[in-house]
């Protein structure tokens, strides 16, 4: 398989090199030239092993790696996860289900792409024998995710920008306390658009990139999204048949990565009738879906920190498809984007979506509810799913993160909260980071002194 930029620079690459470059020359990211079927044997009666069912999937896109090798990249990537399901599909009520998607080492969503993500940097430096320099900008989980996939690997060095004092102090802690010492966490003052567009600006310094030999983790690179593919077919397969027509995703998001993948596998054939974006009060993506109008506003701190952003750089690739992959106008749009600080959609089509918006009020009375009325507790991004249901039909929504992570607002809205030996033992452990000016200069520097 074959990957293009969304904005239709330079020659069509391979899987290997499209995960290496991360950002595409251009400025554009990377996506599959086509959207293959999805094989019949994938959508079965009865859940396949998540490991095998991501063979199966990954298969369709990676021809750079042999079969055994590919199953040996995705053992090692999934193989640690805490629930032997790795994916597991809760049944709170007759047409309402969660997807269980904390089980993994860092308790988020981001395990899924990260992990995968860990194994195929281990690789790359094996097979190539060239060290990297991994960079990127994380609202909470991203950061953690990565650094468990990459914290004492040899050859590789980890930069996660973030910004400081808007994620969770145990967020903060699983990044900063690993002892690792190839890893660098890098509080910024800003916001997580402010982190990750410094991330964005040196990634497309096509010099510098070579230079420092960077790498992305970011969902910019699209074995990410490739990989979040996989545990929507996965929730579908464990679907009882009853539940198998009719079916809405509700997927809590602010970088459009984790939805884009559904809708994206979607397109390949998975029967599903429709994604809700669930927002928290920064809503660019709630107000996009009802006025086709782009527009950022400020970021308001919240109880649901991850979903923090107004720029949500995977939008860019859904763009793409809806301008039927015209790329000469997916660029217009974005350099218009740059110029102007929105864009309008002619002719937006929505069907497939739906959205709604959650205050810090909403997400405390929805952890309320679910926990009075189906004894389940859910973490205040997952919180953002429940708001404003019609359970006349299957709804599906996706567990972003494990609520022990966010104990202050959970206490706050029930009166007690989970916990997780893992996330425990991080309290009483040193953290190490290095605070960082906001700027692309500064950044850039420090990178210089400290890179592999």
């Amino acid at each position: 398989m074959d990957f293009v930029s969304t904005r239709g620079g330079g020659e069509p690459v391979s899987f290997n090199e499209a995960f290496a470059r991360g950002l595409a020359p251009d400025g554009g990211l990377y996506v599959p030239r086509h959207l293959p079927l999805l094989p019949q044997t994938i959508l079965v009666e009865d859940a396949l092993p998540y490991a095998a069912l991501a063979w199966d999937f990954l298969s369709l896109f990676d021809s750079d790696h042999d079969s055994e090798h590919l199953v040996d990249i995705i053992d090692r990537s999934y193989g640690d996860f805490s629930d032997t399901m790795n994916a597991p599909l809760q049944q709170l009520a007759d047409n309402l289900f969660v997807l269980e998607l904390f089980h993994g080492p860092s308790l988020s969503f981001k395990d899924f792409g990260l992990q995968l993500i860990g194994s195929l940097f281990e690789d790359q430096i094996e097979r190539t024998g060239v060290s990297i320099n991994v960079l990127g900008a994380t609202s909470g989980d991203t950061g953690a995710a990565a650094i468990h996939g990459l914290a004492g690997k040899k050859g590789a060095k980890v930069f996660v920008l973030y910004p400081e004092g808007r994620i969770s102090e145990l967020q903060e802690r699983q990044m900063t306390c690993t002892g690792a010492d190839n890893i660098y966490p890098i509080p910024i003052q800003g916001t997580f658009d402010d982190a990750q567009a410094i991330v964005k600006e040196l990634m497309g310094d096509l010099a510098f990139k070579e230079e420092m030999r960077l790498s992305a983790i970011n969902s910019i690179n699209v074995v990410r999204i490739l990989a979040q593919c996989v545990y929507y077919i996965h929730a579908f397969t464990q679907l009882p048949p009853d539940n198998r027509d009719d079916i809405s995703f509700v997927v809590p998001t602010g970088n459009f990565g984790n939805i884009f993948a559904g809708w994206m596998v979607h397109q390949m054939g998975l029967p599903v009738d429709r994604f809700v974006v669930a927002t928290n009060q920064n809503d660019i993506l709630y107000r996009l879906f009802n006025s086709g109008e782009y527009k950022p506003d400020a970021v308001r701190p919240s109880h649901a920190p991850s979903m923090d952003i107004q720029v949500a750089s995977n939008f860019e690739r859904f763009l793409y498809y809806h301008n039927e992959k015209n790329a000469k106008a997916t660029m217009a749009q974005m350099d218009q984007f740059k110029a102007d600080g929105s864009i309008k959609i002619p002719n937006f089509n929505a069907s497939n979506f739906a959205a709604t918006r959650s205050t810090d009020e909403d997400i405390l009375k929805n952890i309320r509810l679910v926990k009075e009325k189906y004894d389940y507790i859910v973490d205040p991004h997952t919180a953002c799913g429940f708001q404003d249901l019609d359970l006349s039909s299957t709804h599906v929504i996706l567990a972003t993160a494990h609520p022990a992570k966010f104990p202050d607002t959970i206490r706050k809205a029930i009166g007690e909260a989970p916990t997780d030996p893992a996330l425990e033992k991080l309290k009483n452990k040193e953290q190490v980071k290095y605070p960082v000016a906001a700027t692309a200069a500064a950044v850039r520097q420090f990178l210089k002194e400290n890179a592999i």
